[in-house]
């Protein structure tokens, strides 16, 4: 893994080259470990053309000494020198800075920004982020083995459903199955839903009693190394009414025209609206969700994101969610959610979950 950590590193440095800039600090604890292999919450990362430090505390030093390699790692003394005089020691005065604008407080950089003394400061956006947008196999793997894991506990979960259960119990049980199968966390707060609050396309999980007829909508993830998945299953408890089932029937097909057009050189505007022309030719048109994806990774949304507008082509190595909706107030909703990584023939869906929509009865 090494050598992946410093291609990745030098794919940055060069873009802060190119950028004009001497110093890019980062800040994003994603970002971080992507570049370095650093799974601590506490650190600073120097990237300059030619070198990289990472600079934390006692908490961490040890851990980052041993998590990291071919990168230098300074402990900073919390109570006697502050992040903005460290990083003029470690890389010196009047130089052009770019800085990670999406992961500082403005708080936190003003005191940093205040000790600098740079010639400028600029902020960049989507540095790392652009960089992580196409996966390595050993990120595709990772992804794969959550998507496995949620797999495996939503079908031992889907067991314990019994008329009278709560959202919150089913919910406490999903993320103990996901555990339980491996999952380091959980990649998000479980958004599981009955009845007509399934039109929330992320409530919280409630007090809520499940009854005959009811829609039931899971959006849920599991994480491995970091990486998360991110799969949604929408159900009705017992038979389904014709338009509970009309419902269902045209968000399962919004979705495959979606996945039928998967392809590297599709724009993810192009690919949005292949799920939203079958939204719209329904009668529920007017309820469907906005959006059609995101990116999946290290972060639960990164980019590309499948929206109108994005002009992105995808390319071979984006892992990608299809997750068209219908959400209509006081009756409910239904959404239904893969990940998948686009190859060069197409597509590979990494969520393996059937799609049944009937359950007891």
């Amino acid at each position: 893994m090494s050598q992946v950590f410093s291609t990745r590193l030098a794919r940055l440095q060069n873009l802060v080259h190119s950028q004009g800039d001497e110093l890019l600090i980062v800040q994003g604890f994603e970002n971080i470990s992507y570049l370095t292999g650093f799974s601590g919450h506490a650190a600073t990362l120097l990237v300059m053309p030619q070198k990289a430090m990472m600079i934390t505390d006692y908490r961490y030093y040890q851990r980052a000494l041993s998590e990291t390699q071919d990168i230098e790692v300074v402990q900073r003394d919390r109570d006697n020198e502050s992040l903005g005089a460290c990083i003029v020691r470690l890389s010196g005065a009047n130089l052009r800075i770019g800085f990670e604008a999406a992961h500082f407080s403005v708080a936190q950089w003003q005191g940093i920004a205040s000790e600098l003394n740079a010639v400028s400061l600029t902020p960049r956006t989507d540095m790392v982020e652009s960089l992580r947008r196409v996966k390595d196999e050993y990120e595709i793997d990772c992804i794969r083995r959550a998507a496995a894991i949620a797999d495996s506990a939503l079908a031992q979960t889907l067991t314990q459903i019994k008329t009278g259960i709560t959202e919150r119990e089913l919910a406490i049980e999903l993320d103990y199955q996901m555990q339980l199968h491996g999952s380091t966390g959980t990649s998000f707060d479980t958004i599981l839903l009955f009845a007509e609050r399934s039109a929330l396309p992320h409530g919280n999980p409630g007090d809520k009693q499940l009854l005959e007829g009811d829609f039931i909508l899971i959006d849920f993830g599991a994480v491995v190394n970091g990486y998360r998945s991110d799969m949604t299953r929408s159900y009705v408890w017992g038979q389904p009414s014709a338009e509970q089932q009309a419902i269902f029937d045209t968000v399962q097909n919004a979705q495959r025209a979606a996945l039928d057009a998967v392809r590297p050189g599709i724009s993810a505007h192009e690919l949005n609206a292949k799920a939203h022309e079958v939204l719209q030719a329904s009668p529920f048109g007017q309820y469907a969700g906005e959006g059609l994806g995101h990116g999946l990774g290290l972060f639960l949304h990164e980019i590309p994101f499948l929206k109108p507008g994005e002009q992105y082509r995808l390319q071979a190595g984006n892992v990608i969610t299809i997750e068209p909706g219908i959400y209509i107030p006081h009756l409910g909703g239904v959404r239904l959610e893969e990940d998948i990584v686009v190859t060069a023939e197409g597509y590979d869906c990494l969520t393996r979950a059937p799609q049944q929509f009937i359950l007891g009865g």
